[in-house]
This record gives C-alpha cells, structure tokens and sequence, in this order.
C-alpha cells in the first residue's frame, strides 16, 4: 500500500512536471519577439507631444475649464448636446453606436478621443490637425451642435466670463462680432483640448504580462490564458496586425483602405482623400493665423501628400486598446463584433472603391478565436489626470 501510494507521488510529479513544461513553452520568446512586446507596452509610451498650435495646452485651468465646457450642452442649438452626448466617459468616450447622433444623425461612428492628444490628425478622415480644432467642428456641425461661434461667444460672456478671462484675459468687444466671436470660439477649442490631453488608456492585462515578461518571465504566463497567448503570437506573427496596429497605441495614426463595404443609405465616403483637403483649407489649421505656432512649425501639414489613388476610401488606424467595449467597428459601425471584423480582416474582400491594402489570412476558427481573446486582453479602462 505504501509503495502504491508513492508511485502515485511520482507519476503525479511528473505529470505536474510535464504541465510546467508545456506552459513554460507556450511562454517562451525570441528576443525579437520580446522587442517587438514591448514596443507594444504601455510603459513604452512616450510622454504627451507639446502642442505648440495651443499655448493654453497644458494649462490645468485651461484644462477644468475645458472639461466644464466638455458637459455643458448649453453649446448646442437644443441646449441638449453636449460633446460628452457622444464622448461618454462612461463608454470609452464614445457612445457604442454605429452612427453618431446629436441634432441629428452624422453619416459616421464615433471616434473615442482617448490618447487623441498623440494623433497628428483627428477624425476617421483626418480632416483636423489639432485637438482644439478638431473640438470646434462638430460645434457648427448641422447634425451634432448645430449651433454658431456666435452663440457660443455669449454663452461664455454669460457662464462663463470670471474663468474665461482669468486664463485668456478680458473678452474681446462686441462680443456679437464675427471677428470677437471667433476669438473665443477659438479659445473654447482650446479649452476643452487641455481637457481632452488629460483622458489617457489605462494598463490592461497584455500590459502586466509583458512587464512581466521583461522583469521575471517565469510569472508572465499566470496572467493572459492559453488562448490569449496563442493569440498574441498571431498577432505580431502569422495574421500580420502590426503592419498597421503597432506602438504602445496598437495604431500606426495612419489611414488605410481595407475594403470595408459602404454603409447602406449613406452618401459616398472617399475617406482621407476628401480629409487631407479639408485640412489644407481649413480656417483652423497648424499654418492659420489662429494657431500659435509658427508657421515654420507645420511640417505634417507640409509634407502631407493631399492626392493620390492610395488615399481613396482609406480611413485612420483606430487605436486596439479598450477594443472589445466599444463595439460597433469602422468609421460607420459596419461590424457588430470582432468577430466580424477579423471574419472580414481574414477574407479580405475587395473594396467598393480604391484598392484593399488587405491579404486573406487563411487563419481557421481555432485561431480566429485566439486572436479575438489576445485582443479583449487589451481592456484597461480609461485614466483621467485630475484637472
């Protein structure tokens, strides 16, 4: 009977053994591997960029000042919009729906505006090249504020002055001119892109396993499943995702047609074609006269090629982190679930117009799945600075 009870001991070792084992190589990394996780870790993000078009950027009154105007829907026609109507902080700072709605309804999906501060262009088109621009659109936008710069100059002078004018200075007279309106329109912009630099991602589960991973990689694998490891070699392997979700961001800031289908109903969509334009001409850009940054200081307006085949229906690199709470996907909320999306990603259809950047990748069910647990292994939560 003892005999019997310590040969069960050892089996029961070397099974136990055997199961460490197997975990240790589901765990195990090439150095490139590892380089190529980290540059993926949070803790390799780079701290925010100045942003030299807004000298109020990093003013933490700007900031709370920002965030008041942030929830104020008195900055609508209805007095019933506010941009927290689509940014809900409560949803990753967008509404989880497949086409936004303020006044009316708009022809795409919301972007989240987290880590937005660390994107040279803002909108699924990029048509805006600041925060605070990209805040002052859908203010005179017809279908989300609907309102005026003229309007929102008096709801300032009115609610808002002792603070308005302790960061900016006294307000412009008379207020109900284009030109004084416009100044504080500007400075509203500004405001609540202080407040916006400030909503940031928060650590996910990837994150503590890579840490890990660099501190002591023996512990790295009691923190992400079998799955969810499977997945993430997908990801930097076989399926290819970094060639556009790369950097602690999962995002490339780019803009790229995957021959994602049009939204039924919806008018035509050329994507960054039309946005790199707009941003070009727009009365709020890096190189106007509203900007405070020197002319000289605007290379990505520069550079910024405005033309070309290559921009047809390409649509800007969402960030992956927080991915799996904010369904609907794309910029019109085509996909339901990421399910969905890496169905499409793996089929690589052709596109309505232009030319799919995409490739099948002949992935099976086995691994579609995997892929789809690394990916809710990217769920962090969202992190604000207190203002």
């Amino acid at each position: 009977m003892k005999q019997h009870y310590v040969f069960l001991l050892v089996v029961s070792a070397m099974l136990a053994e055997v199961g460490c084992a197997t975990a240790s190589a589901s765990d195990r990394w090439s150095q490139s591997e590892v380089q190529t996780l980290r540059a993926l870790w949070i803790g390799s993000l780079e701290p925010l960029p100045a942003d030299p078009t807004n000298r109020v950027a990093d003013d933490p009154r700007a900031a709370g000042f920002g965030k008041r105007l942030f929830f104020d829907t008195r900055l609508s026609s209805t007095g019933k919009v506010a941009c927290a109507t689509c940014h809900l902080p409560e949803r990753e700072f967008q509404d989880g729906t497949p086409l936004a709605s303020g006044v009316g309804t708009t022809n795409r999906r919301t972007m989240p505006i987290i880590a937005a501060a660390y994107s040279p262009f803002l909108f699924w088109d990029g048509r805006k090249d600041s925060l605070w621009s990209q805040a002052l659109g859908p203010l005179e936008s017809s279908v989300e504020h609907g309102g005026t710069r003229e309007q929102y100059a008096r709801v300032v002078a009115d609610n808002h002055r002792t603070e308005y004018e302790q960061i900016f200075g006294a307000l412009p007279v008379p207020i109900a001119s284009h030109e004084a309106a416009t100044e504080v329109f500007v400075n509203i912009g500004k405001s609540i892109a202080a407040y916006e630099r400030q909503i940031q991602y928060g650590s996910s589960r990837f994150d503590a396993y890579v840490e890990s991973l660099i501190d002591d990689g023996r512990a790295a694998r009691k923190i992400l499943t079998a799955d969810e490891i499977a997945g993430m070699r997908l990801f930097i392997g076989k399926a290819n995702c970094t060639q556009c979700h790369n950097g602690p961001l999962f995002t490339n800031q780019e803009f790229h047609n995957t021959g994602v289908a049009a939204r039924a109903g919806l008018p035509a969509d050329l994507g960054r074609i039309t946005g790199a334009r707009a941003v070009l001409a727009d009365e709020f850009n890096c190189r106007s006269r509203w900007s405070d940054a020197k002319a000289a200081g605007c290379k990505e307006l520069e550079y910024m090629a405005a033309d070309g085949h290559e921009l047809e229906r390409a649509f800007k690199v969402p960030s992956l982190r927080n991915v799996a709470d904010r369904a609907p996907y794309m910029h019109a909320g085509q996909f339901k679930t990421l399910a969905d999306v890496l169905a499409h990603y793996n089929d690589a259809p052709a596109a309505p117009e232009g030319h799919t950047e995409l490739k099948p990748l002949k992935l099976n069910a086995k691994e579609l799945a995997q892929l789809e647990a690394f990916l809710r292994s990217l769920s962090g939560g969202v992190k604000e600075k207190a203002s």
